[in-house]
């Protein structure tokens, strides 16, 4: 079970659970099983680079994302693309991977999705959510 985590920077467990899934400069994955972690570099366009983030987390074949919080139309294409989010998660990543494996960060679906994530105008973008 490959799991990731939006994060702040390259801090691995102890970084910080990024606010913005599509923006943020990092996702941490980690290894449900052995507990190996590995940075990667978020080069997404919505971080100015090229791709969607949820091709990039499918690349890598993340079964599932913790997050504090996503709008609807992202869990709707992680979904379709075979990735499991869960919402809720805060702190650093190793709390938030506690978290799940206690079962405390609940399965994600379009009705849990951040309203600051709706789709209102041309200037979408979000002040996060928590």
């Amino acid at each position: 079970m490959k799991v990731c985590i939006p994060t702040a920077g390259r801090g691995g467990l102890d970084d910080i659970v990024g606010e913005h899934f599509g923006r943020v400069p990092s996702y941490t994955l980690v290894n449900g099983k052995t507990g190996h972690v590995e940075v990667v570099e978020n080069t997404s366009e919505h971080a100015g680079g090229a791709g969607l983030p949820a091709d990039i987390l499918a690349s890598l074949g993340i079964d599932v994302l913790l997050c504090g919080g996503l709008g609807r139309r992202a869990i709707e294409i992680l979904s379709q693309k075979g990735i499991d989010v869960c919402v809720g998660a805060s702190g650093t990543v190793r709390e938030a991977m506690e978290a799940w494996k206690g079962g405390a960060l609940p399965g994600a679906s379009a009705a849990d999705a951040c309203q600051q994530h709706a789709f209102r105008g041309p200037d979408h973008r979000g002040t996060g959510c928590r």
